[in-house]
């Protein structure tokens, strides 16, 4: 049976958050005085990065809650008790930097319009969804989809196969006759395609040099490939550079 849905990730498939997140912060440690203990702003980066993703990985496992991973993500961070409003605090003026650094990737606004005829649309991130609705809303696509669900209302994160089936079940679809497009070969690529669904792995930067063979995911290097794996009636989309 032909697809006939394609569900989203959020973050560095459609939002180009990595960029918004690195300019963010970096305007907000200029900000807050905090450059004099690194030798270099890159290097606040890279701390600031692991952090993040040895928090988000406590959260994804249902160690901690949403805002409980940020406000640790703060105190690690720092390497200072704080109470949660101090923690709170200081997250929310970080937000203020990487918000003014929004942006869509230039290849989302075209395959959108390519596909708004042919297939419907929906969102499966492991954020949340006060998060990814506000986001949505401010980079103008929250309209494109059909459903928005995410991790930390559903109570069950990509890549559990539950997550996936989820998003199946708010469209009324069965896993075969949906397309999961999402930047992570694991959380997003395997994790798709060990539930059945139609697994499509963007990988922008050809980070990731391995291949998972039959019945994996499709690798792609830009949206403008999603098209014709899809089999769309459209004229917008290019042969894929991976073979």
């Amino acid at each position: 049976m032909s697809i006939r849905a394609v569900v989203w990730d959020v973050d560095d498939t459609l939002f180009d958050y990595t960029a918004a997140d690195r300019a963010g912060m970096r305007g907000h440690l200029l900000a807050e005085g905090l450059l004099d203990g690194y030798d270099s702003v890159e290097q606040a980066l890279v701390r600031w990065r692991r952090v993040t993703d040895a928090q988000w990985a406590r959260f994804s496992a249902g160690e901690a809650t949403f805002q409980g991973q940020r406000r640790d993500r703060v105190r690690v961070f720092l390497g200072t008790e704080l109470t949660d409003a101090e923690a709170d605090e200081w997250f929310e003026r970080y937000i203020g930097h990487y918000e003014a650094a929004w942006a869509l990737f230039p290849d989302v606004l075209p395959v959108l319009d390519a596909l708004a005829a042919s297939h419907r649309h929906a969102v499966l991130s492991n954020s949340s969804l006060t998060v990814q609705d506000r986001k949505l809303r401010v980079l103008g696509v929250h309209d494109r989809f059909e459903s928005i669900l995410c991790a930390a209302e559903l109570g069950v994160s990509k890549p559990e196969a539950g997550a996936f089936h989820a998003a199946c079940a708010a469209l009324d679809l069965a896993p075969h006759q949906v397309a999961y497009v999402g930047d992570h070969p694991e959380i997003d690529g395997r994790g798709a395609a060990d539930a059945g669904l139609l697994s499509v792995w963007i990988d922008r930067d050809g980070a990731y040099t391995s291949d998972d063979g039959p019945g994996g995911p499709r690798r792609i290097a830009s949206l403008a490939e999603l098209p014709a794996i899809l089999g769309a009636d459209t004229r917008f989309g290019a042969p894929s550079t991976f073979r």
